[in-house]
């Protein structure tokens, strides 16, 4: 007779054990090293396609710039100095007759894709005026994604 009552309890045992479902701690661990690997494959490529993509955005504003300084040109007769910067484009100063601005849209000039100010510098080396992004690490010089992005425009118009 003990043997139905030892089948009986097997039979509870194993309704009980039966019902609960999950993922066993070696399934977890497999899930986790794929995705590990995934992500050590890919990561790095999303990551150099957000850095080239925060140097393409740092030359366009250069570029836009670069138009609204001569856009600034044309109705004043010169560039702003080095002392008026950029917010030059954005406010008048009491000593720039015919300014006629705002040139850059939005009220403010934009910081570099880092959220470092851009500098510039008028007039530049050969050059009317310079508007310089240090890059990644905000300081002169550098390489890589760390290299400084210039405008390095000649301009005819002086």
């Amino acid at each position: 007779m003990t043997q139905p009552a030892t089948s009986a309890a097997m039979r509870r045992l194993r309704s009980r054990c039966g019902d609960e479902s999950g993922f066993t701690l070696v399934e977890m661990l497999v899930v986790i090293a794929i995705i590990g690997m995934i992500m050590g494959l890919i990561g790095p490529r999303v990551l150099s396609s957000l850095n080239e993509s925060r140097v393409k955005t740092a030359r366009i504003q250069i570029q836009s710039f670069s138009s609204a300084l001569d856009l600034f040109y044309l109705d004043t007769g010169r560039y702003p100095t080095t002392s008026e910067g950029l917010t030059a484009l954005v406010r008048p100063a009491s000593t720039i007759v015919g300014w006629a601005g705002p040139y850059l849209k939005g009220g403010s000039v934009p910081s570099d894709p880092w959220s470092h100010a851009y500098v510039y510098r008028s007039p530049g080396q050969h050059v009317p005026y310079e508007i310089l992004s240090y890059g990644s690490d905000g300081q002169e010089g550098g390489t890589d994604l760390a290299a400084d992005i210039s405008s390095s425009v000649t301009v005819g118009v002086r």
